[in-house]
């Protein structure tokens, strides 16, 4: 059985990426969660991990850090990772790897937290500019390939990158278009993402550098977490 290695659900976006595609895919795996430390989180994730980060997936004596490595390393030994369509692939491989690169004010200004409300102190150009091809990307998706999910009828590993966007635009009360905005909710609406939030909530561990992110931004916060 694949175990897959992960930080705060929280906060951890790139940790909830291969972890909602292998539960709504039905892909067995061993969660093991490793709260970040008060201190180097990066010397603690090496006992498990190369890069010192998480996500980190093993396969017996095979390690695979980095998401989209993850993914790519499923997609080679089971059916479903990636859309069996070739326009549809291009598109979800494409879509994915601008995400795992780019949209950096979205990132920087919206630190991912599943268990606070936050009302921006301000709206940066950049932020606008992320999410207006955020918009753009989703919008190419859904009318390419007819919905509801972003590569056609299936959840697929293009809509695992994208679901840390949803809880994020939750969470900073962001708005794209209408079909968009539906689309960011049939996500949330997932039981294995209802499972991740439920279980962020539920983290009795705090972050004081993503708290501080989060602060810094906020001019008002609502936190919904239910142990300190």
């Amino acid at each position: 059985m694949y175990t897959l290695y992960i930080t705060n659900k929280n906060y951890s976006s790139w940790s909830l990426r291969p972890w909602v595609l292998m539960r709504t895919l039905g892909i067995a795996f061993e969660e093991r969660l490793v709260p970040l430390p008060e201190d180097d989180a990066a010397e603690l994730f090496r006992s498990f991990s190369p890069s010192g980060r998480v996500p980190c997936l093993h396969d017996g004596d095979i390690v695979v850090w980095d998401s989209l490595a993850i993914v790519e390393y499923l997609a080679e030994r089971l059916d479903g990772v990636w859309p069996t369509d070739a326009r549809a692939r291009a598109y979800a491989r494409s879509a994915s790897a601008e995400m795992h690169s780019s949209f950096f004010a979205l990132r920087n200004h919206c630190s991912m937290t599943c268990g606070q409300r936050i009302v921006l102190r301000e709206r940066p150009a950049a932020l606008d500019a992320d999410l207006a091809r955020l918009a753009a990307l989703w919008q190419q998706g859904l009318q390419s390939f007819g919905g509801p999910f972003l590569a056609g009828p299936r959840f697929s590993a293009v809509d695992a990158f994208f679901a840390p966007v949803a809880f994020r635009l939750r969470g900073y009360g962001l708005s794209l278009d209408a079909r968009c905005d539906e689309y960011a909710a049939r996500l949330l609406a997932l039981p294995a993402m209802q499972a991740w939030d439920a279980a962020a909530l539920q983290e009795p561990w705090r972050e004081a550098a993503h708290e501080r992110e989060v602060a810094a931004v906020a001019a008002s916060i609502v936190d919904l977490r239910t142990r300190l």
